[in-house]
C-alpha cells in the first residue's frame, strides 16, 4: 500500500471527510483491519485566505509548495489537494515536488463521462468557477461547464467563506444554491459539480433530480484506487 499525503485545512470540515472516507474506502477495498497509510499536513487557513484576499496566487502556491515538499521528505508516494481551488498549481506540484498528484478534475470527469453527459453546471469558489484550471480539464475529457451568473458566483463564494468553512448550514443558503442548480439547469447543464468540497456537506443527490458529482467523495476514492493497486 502507497501512502497518502494529503494537503488540507482549506478548509478543516472538508478535510475531517477526507480521512474518513480514505479510511472507510481503505477497509471496503482491503477489508479486516486495513485502514489508510497517509500524513496529512493541514493548514492554518487564516494564512491561505490572507493571500487569496489580495488575490496573491504565488503566495498560496508557497505554502502548497512548502507542506508538499515536508510530505515527500515524510515519504509520501503521492499527493491529494483536498481543496478543488488549489488545483489550479497541481501541475507546476508535479513538476516541481516529483510526486504524482490525484488530480480531483480528472477523477471526477472519468465519473461524468460514466453517466455519459457531455455538459455540467459547476459550482465551486470564484476561483474554481472563473479560472480555467478546472474547465480546461473536463474540456479536455469532452465535457462542457457552464457556471453561474457572476450574482450567483458571489453568493456561492460568500457561502463557502463564510458559512461552510466554519461548519454553518443555513436552510435559506441551501434554497438558493438549489435555485442557482435550476438556472444552471435551464442552461444546459445535465448534471452537477460540487467543485468545492464543502458544497457537498450542504447540498446532496436527494435535493435535486439533476445528477450530482460529489467531488470529495469521488476524489477520496481516487486516491485509495491509486494506493492500494499494484
Amino acid at each position: 500500500m502507497k501512502t497518502i499525503g494529503l494537503i488540507g485545512g482549506t478548509g478543516w470540515v472538508s478535510t475531517l471527510e477526507y480521512y474518513r472516507l480514505i479510511n472507510e474506502e481503505t477497509n471496503k477495498q482491503l477489508g479486516g483491519h486495513n485502514a489508510a497509510r497517509c500524513i496529512l499536513y493541514s493548514f492554518n487557513y487564516a494564512d491561505i485566505n490572507e493571500c487569496n484576499l489580495r488575490e496573491d496566487h504565488e503566495g498560496v502556491y508557497k505554502f502548497v509548495l512548502d507542506a508538499a515538499i515536508k510530505l515527500k521528505n515524510a515519504s509520501a508516494d503521492c499527493l491529494v489537494l483536498c481543496a478543488n481551488t488549489l488545483h489550479q498549481y497541481a501541475d507546476r506540484l508535479v513538476e516541481e515536488v516529483k510526486l504524482p498528484v490525484i488530480h480531483i478534475a480528472d477523477a471526477t470527469a472519468v465519473e461524468i463521462k460514466k453517466q455519459e453527459l457531455s455538459t455540467i453546471g459547476l459550482l465551486g469558489t470564484k476561483f474554481t468557477m472563473e479560472m480555467d484550471f478546472y474547465t480546461k480539464k473536463l474540456s479536455e475529457r469532452g465535457i462542457s461547464s457552464v457556471v453561474p451568473e457572476k450574482p450567483e458566483r458571489l453568493f456561492i463564494h460568500d457561502t463557502i467563506m463564510n458559512e461552510l468553512l466554519k461548519e454553518i448550514y443555513k436552510p435559506e443558503s441551501k434554497k438558493r444554491f438549489l435555485e442557482i442548480i435550476n438556472n444552471l439547469e435551464q442552461k444546459g447543464a445535465k448534471g452537477i459539480v460540487l467543485g468545492c468540497t464543502e458544497i457537498p456537506l450542504l447540498i446532496k443527490q436527494a435535493d435535486t433530480h439533476l445528477p450530482v458529482f460529489n467531488t470529495l467523495n469521488i476524489h477520496a476514492k481516487a486516491a485509495v484506487d491509486f494506493a492500494v493497486k499494484d
